[in-house]
């Protein structure tokens, strides 16, 4: 008896493929063979682009490696308290948006705008306004990560068939009734899809807030600056690399999280 489409498939996701992993190894391995040969081409200006065992070696260097992962997990912690936010106002504002029409009338424009200033123009007003340490930098990382997870949400929200509304209205179902065992419930992957996006615009809050606001306790953005200014390029490089690969951690860690939520009946990501 043949398997049914739906067992195979299974069965395929489960099956590490070569072919999703060898083109990204390739092209990390074509990156860094030309940058070893930029680097040999640059002769005396060979110190704009260090080479790649240079800059691993920076990782293990008792003076700058311990720092820079120090100053990473001050960053994460604030990327992590934004995004929390960032989820939770985004979810209830979305939610409110989709309950009360006048409320997306209303707010939706104020959104966009906001999602529309540049956050470099906003940074020095949130310093005056909050001080330049910890909330600030959260604060960013909100400012940054909202929208994204608001209009995904309301998305989804709004996606429900329409059918599907009049079922439940026919049954007598409450309004939270409504919201908890249909709209949500439909629109968690764009939900999931939302938090993808803003997990990765809360990494870049954080590595803004820390590179501005340098008050306190220093992250990653911090150590970025004072390499940049000081021309230690090993440096830099390294601090941006783990900058970058903790930005894809977050984000391969919510598209997990979206599968185990709904990949039973979503094909997520």
């Amino acid at each position: 008896m043949a398997d049914s489409p739906e067992l195979v498939t299974r069965r395929r996701r489960g099956r590490p493929r070569v072919s999703t992993w060898a083109p990204p190894i390739a092209l990390l391995a074509l990156i860094v063979g030309i940058a070893y040969v930029a680097n040999a081409l640059l002769g005396k200006r060979a110190f704009l682009l260090p080479r790649p065992d240079q800059v691993f070696a920076v990782y293990v260097s008792p003076k700058n490696g311990p720092a820079i992962f120090e100053s990473l997990l001050h960053t994460t912690e604030v990327a992590l308290v934004g995004l929390a936010i960032a989820i939770a106002l985004g979810v209830l504002w979305a939610i409110a948006m989709n309950t009360a029409k006048w409320v997306e009338r209303t707010t939706l424009p104020y959104a966009i705008i906001l999602q529309s200033i540049p956050i470099l123009a906003v940074v020095p007003l949130i310093g005056f306004w909050f001080g330049y340490d910890f909330v600030a930098r959260v604060i960013v990382c909100v400012l940054i990560a909202l929208f994204p997870m608001t209009s995904n949400t309301l998305f989804g929200l709004q996606s429900v068939d329409r059918s599907h509304k009049e079922l439940f209205r026919l049954q007598g179902a409450s309004r939270w009734t409504v919201l908890t065992k249909l709209e949500l419930p439909t629109a968690l992957p764009a939900i999931f899809a939302g938090a993808r996006i803003s997990a990765g615009l809360s990494v870049v809050g954080a590595i803004v807030g820390d590179f501005f606001f340098q008050r306190g306790t220093p992250g990653i953005g911090a150590l970025i600056s004072k390499f940049g200014a000081r021309l230690q390029s090993p440096e830099l490089f390294a601090s941006i690399l783990v900058a970058s690969l903790f930005g894809v951690v977050v984000y391969l860690f919510f598209q997990w999280l979206g599968r185990r939520a709904v990949g039973k009946w979503y094909d997520f990501g």
